[in-house]
């Protein structure tokens, strides 16, 4: 898998992409006690200074060198869309010109402060081929660094002038085909006593990689996990998405299933409904009974049209369920005691739904 070339760092280093320890075996090569790098991470991730130079607890040398070593922030904003609703949609070109999209997505908390959420990318373009999705569209292009992901919580702080309180791995690629970075990302996320998003705070979203949640389930990381189904039987989630063809849902519930004993936390199980495909009776008692397997919630999700792709096969089929078959659904998992969601279209008027995500700036040329 390409990752980002590195002819593009001009001989400098990504510092998002030293994990805590990698960091210190480094310093100590420069000759600098190990504790060096805990107040170089402290200054570049609790402090978000960017230019090294400005980390005062680090010497004067030592601060000239790190700046002169590495790159902080691999990422740069290309565009801003804001929808009527508060969502705001990113476009974010990488050092290399590879280019993907980050959505920030409002929303209330009970308490009545404002949860401040954060869908982000792990991938360029995605390898996937989910029919439903407008990322599909663009293949796939490389896997992110995992200084572009945590890069990405970064900008987004700097351009919307807040920090961020919730992050969600549910933007361009599947997080799961790219292991190494996105788990070394929650884990710099979460670092420290000052962590850029709070371990309860993060969700991860995966299509159904299965040997990779059993892996995930092993890591020292805290992460909500999302499991992507949208359909009860094979069949029909074969034709919905590829990934099927290699995994059943059985074998998908199965490493569900071994997730929650090893973490003990729920699995949420997310379900776009399409008219007429898997909005059934017959649909919401599978999906109950699927639910009910382990501890778990279902988000319900409204399809969002990708028309601007010029879909064809499946895809150019698929139509949203009515709000009164919608409605139905939902109360058939709540009467069944599921704990049921139904997930905003936020954004959906610049098409930063969910599904939607596309690199707008190349829409107009389709």
């Amino acid at each position: 898998m390409r990752t980002l070339a590195r002819d593009v760092l001009g001989g400098k280093q990504l510092l998002g992409n030293f994990l805590p320890e990698q960091l210190e075996a480094l310093l100590e090569q420069w000759g600098q006690p190990r504790y060096r790098a805990q107040q170089l991470l402290h200054g570049y991730l609790a402090e978000r200074r960017f230019d090294l130079r400005t980390i005062t607890t680090l010497p004067d040398a030592l601060r000239q060198r790190c700046a002169e070593a590495f790159i902080t922030l691999p990422v740069e904003l290309g565009s801003v869309e804001h929808a009527v609703d508060g969502t705001v949609k990113m476009l974010v070109r990488l050092l290399d010109g590879a280019q993907i999209e980050m959505v920030r997505i409002p929303r209330e908390m009970r308490s009545g402060r404002s949860r401040r959420t954060l869908c982000i990318s792990t991938q360029a373009g995605c390898p996937l081929g989910c029919v439903f999705c407008a990322t599909a569209t663009l293949k796939l292009q490389r896997n992110l660094e995992t200084a572009e992901i945590i890069g990405q919580v970064l900008l987004a702080e700097q351009v919307l002038g807040e920090r961020i309180t919730n992050v969600v791995f549910m933007g361009m690629g599947e997080p799961l085909l790219n292991y190494e970075a996105v788990t070394a990302a929650i884990r710099l996320m979460t670092w420290g006593k000052q962590p850029l998003v709070a371990p309860r705070h993060i969700t991860l979203s995966t299509a159904g990689i299965v040997p990779a949640i059993a892996r995930l389930a092993e890591e020292p990381i805290s992460v909500k996990l999302a499991i992507s189904l949208h359909a009860t039987t094979d069949e029909l989630r074969r034709r919905l998405m590829p990934i099927a063809r290699r995994w059943s849902i059985a074998e998908l519930l199965e490493a569900a299933e071994y997730y929650y004993r090893a973490t003990g936390r729920e699995i949420t199980y997310e379900y776009i409904l399409f008219d007429q495909l898997n909005d059934t009776e017959m649909d919401a008692r599978r999906l109950v009974r699927i639910a009910r397997r382990v501890p778990s919630k279902v988000n319900v999700i409204p399809f969002h049209p990708i028309d601007f792709t010029h879909p064809s096969g499946l895809a150019a089929e698929l139509r949203p369920a009515s709000s009164e078959r919608l409605k139905a659904f939902v109360e058939m998992l709540r009467r069944a005691g599921i704990p049921t969601m139904v997930r905003s279209s936020s954004g959906v008027d610049i098409a930063a739904a969910c599904g939607q995500l596309a690199l707008a700036e190349l829409k107009t040329s389709r």
